[in-house]
């Protein structure tokens, strides 16, 4: 990657659904620029972008990947994304490091649910977009067909530019709206000719609509054009340049970049229109000041991904924004407030790295083992001048798993391998919960739960079972009681002696747990009410109707007595575990299970399914509001209804449902349902005995 001005940079994301045939797309990208000598194959594991062993598994993209060509005296850096949901932290995080995005659309498949899902993304971030209409080589490509669900979906913005001559096998070339001629390739190269006679009238209704949708972005362009006189190809071109660069014109091209058609005219449209960091300006800050792609302002990056190697340890990829950066440096991490120290900075390419002896605005690039440094942080030169972006944007996690190391030896890694992943996996949490003692790891669903459990291992030594968490239910009472407990025991010199009387009352949800004393006259000595309140809250630990924890009570110690001799704190321990024990036969137990407010965010014609699933699951809807043609509902579920949910949710929507969720309180649970969790933790415990 040679030193270059900001101007002469195109940093471009390539997103679509999973399929579309991104990877396949930069292939033909490095090869047709030179940057690889032959094309690879991500069927056969041999792609440039497709390098991680996941990935070749699986035969999809996982991981975002970077690399960069030179055409036309301009460099081009790729990043390309995953197409699955389960992955969409990585194009959040290509779409940061970007400048525009190129959205690839399967012809025979059209506009799919992951189209619509990155499309959001990019509009959130207000990037201009190409689309590439790809797999016109395919049976049942059709690209009338795309198009007219590319408007459906995305509105006028959709603006043809390249029209396919045939489709699936007759597949041979495209004709340029704009400069009105046809390009056919044969043999690997491609010939200019005539518009087909046959297509000549479709040319020129495309033309039209390609004018109309440009001429949008130029008040002197739609005067002309709304007088009929004649607009000039250049007069075109320039409107598609500022309407790309506005967002107000999305320009569709066409091809095959398995067979490499229309792939080299596609980097050609990348260099004319997609704008370089120069003409994208300035950038926000977190506190409304404006950055420049300035090489003599002072330096700042904004870091994107972070991956953690076992050889190479940490890698930490960053896109600079302002300033420059020689490497043997150090910077200033200005959100955690930390120094660190540069090494070699690095240009990327798939899984090569090389060495960089400076970098400048507009470049991408990586460095290794900075310490403390995460995705989303921003690095500067000037401490004084810690200027701080806007952090990242993460999709919520929503499908739980239980996970255990399956020997010894695994649980020993297992500790600083979730730590690593968690470094590199911005949408996974890993938390211990205390009510079962499981280790729960909340991912975005089934596949990236397989692609962690085989990363933990493959990355870091560490293999782990998975399974269905069990629910944290609580234990509690319901209506007050009195016990007088004394504990007694002689074993031959200084016995034990502790004697309490204890009311008991519920308190209200979510109250804890309270310690009263009304001791007087020293019938319990104070030494050892202490020890009364901690015998109390070590036996919460374990309850009695099914061994939870017991929340939501007051306790208060209002009598008892002692023994001079054998009276000792941990007597006084054991006789208040005990009255805890004993209260709960006549303070009328019940079992709490935690319920979740649950936000569903789906189209308005999933919305009957989605509400009646939400009530099977004996959800409560607390309400709903409408925006876009999309429907949010808010409801409180019972956690142990809401453990397969993502999955669940994804079928029902065909995967254009989203939902996030957090705890809302704990509620009494029904009693067929207590009959059933209390019956089965009987059993798991008998069976754990023996």
């Amino acid at each position: 990657m040679k030193p270059t001005t900001p101007d002469k940079i195109r940093n471009v994301a390539l997103i679509s659904h999973g399929g579309a045939g991104k990877t396949t797309l930069a292939e033909a990208m490095l090869f047709d620029a030179g940057a690889i000598g032959r094309m690879g194959s991500v069927d056969a594991g041999t792609s440039t972008l497709d390098w991680d062993p996941d990935e070749h598994k699986r035969q999809q993209t996982i991981n975002l990947a970077i690399a960069s060509l030179e055409h036309d005296g301009v460099r081009i850096t790729l990043v390309d994304t995953p197409g699955y949901a389960d992955y969409q932290a990585d194009v959040v995080q290509a779409l940061a490091a970007a400048d525009a995005a190129i959205v690839v659309v399967d012809a025979s498949a059209g506009v799919e649910v992951g189209t619509e899902e990155v499309w959001r993304l990019a509009e959130e971030r207000k990037m201009p977009r190409f689309v590439f209409v790809n797999k016109m080589d395919r049976e049942n490509a059709s690209y009338d067909a795309t198009l007219d669900a590319l408007k459906a979906a995305f509105g006028p913005k959709i603006a043809p530019v390249y029209l396919p001559i045939g489709s699936a096998d007759s597949f041979r070339g495209y004709i340029d709206v704009i400069e009105e001629h046809a390009n056919v390739y044969e043999g690997g190269s491609h010939t200019e000719v005539p518009i087909p006679p046959e297509m000549e009238g479709i040319e020129h209704t495309r033309r039209d609509a390609l004018v109309e949708a440009a001429a949008e972005a130029s008040d002197e362009l739609m005067m002309k054009y709304l007088e009929g006189e004649a607009i000039t190809d250049e007069e075109i071109g320039s409107a598609m340049h500022k309407g790309t660069r506005e967002g107000t014109v999305v320009p569709v091209f066409v091809g095959s970049a398995l067979k490499n058609i229309g792939v080299r005219e596609l980097l050609d449209m990348i260099v004319k229109h997609i704008p370089s960091p120069a003409e994208v300006g300035t950038r926000p800050t977190a506190d409304g000041k404006e950055l420049a792609p300035d090489p003599s302002t002072p330096f700042v990056a904004h870091v994107f991904k972070t991956t953690a190697d076992p050889f190479v340890g940490r890698l930490t990829y960053f896109r600079v924004i302002s300033g420059k950066l020689r490497s043997q440096g150090h910077v200033y991490n200005a959100g955690r407030r930390e120094e660190e120290r540069i090494g070699n900075l690095l240009a990327v390419h798939g899984k090569d790295q090389s060495s960089l002896p400076e970098v400048g605005p507009g470049d991408i690039a990586a460095v290794a083992k900075l310490t403390s440094t995460q995705a989303g942080d921003t690095l500067v030169a000037d401490r004084a001048q810690a200027a701080q972006l806007p952090p990242l944007r993460f999709p919520a996690p929503s499908l739980q798993v239980a996970i255990e190391p399956e020997s010894k030896a695994d649980l020993d890694k297992l500790g600083q391998a979730l730590s690593r992943l968690q470094e590199e996996e911005p949408s996974v949490r890993v938390h211990r919960e205390d009510g079962t003692g499981e280790t729960i790891l909340t991912a975005m669903g089934d596949a990236h739960v397989d692609v962690i459990v085989d990363r933990l291992k493959r990355k870091f030594g560490a293999s782990v079972k998975t399974a269905t968490p069990q629910v944290p239910y609580r234990e509690t009472i319901r209506k007050p009681a009195k016990i007088d407990n004394k504990f007694k025991r002689q074993t031959g010199g200084h016995g034990q002696y502790g004697h309490v009387v204890i009311e008991f009352e519920p308190a209200e949800s979510g109250g804890g747990f309270e310690f009263g004393n009304r001791i007087v006259g020293g019938v319990v000595p104070k030494q050892y009410i202490p020890a009364v309140e901690k015998g109390l809250r070590e036996a919460m630990a374990e309850g009695v109707l099914a061994g939870f924890p017991v929340v939501d009570f007051r306790a208060t110690l209002v009598d008892g007595s002692y023994h001079t001799v054998d009276s000792s704190e941990m007597a006084f321990k054991v006789a208040a575990s005990q009255a805890l024990k004993r209260a709960f036969t006549d303070a009328n137990p019940t079992l709490l299970e935690p319920i979740l407010e649950v936000e569903v965010v789906v189209p308005d014609e999933y919305m009957g399914d989605v509400m009646g699933q939400i009530t099977s699951k004996r959800g409560h809807v607390l309400g709903m509001d409408s925006s876009n043609g999309m429907q949010l509902l808010r409801a409180q579920v019972p956690q142990a209804e809401m453990f397969h949910y993502a999955t669940e949710l994804r079928s029902i929507t065909q995967g254009r449902g989203r939902f996030s969720w957090k705890l809302d309180h704990y509620a009494e649970v029904p009693h067929n349902v207590a009959d059933r969790v209390i019956a089965e933790r009987s059993k798991t415990t008998a069976a754990e005995k023996h």
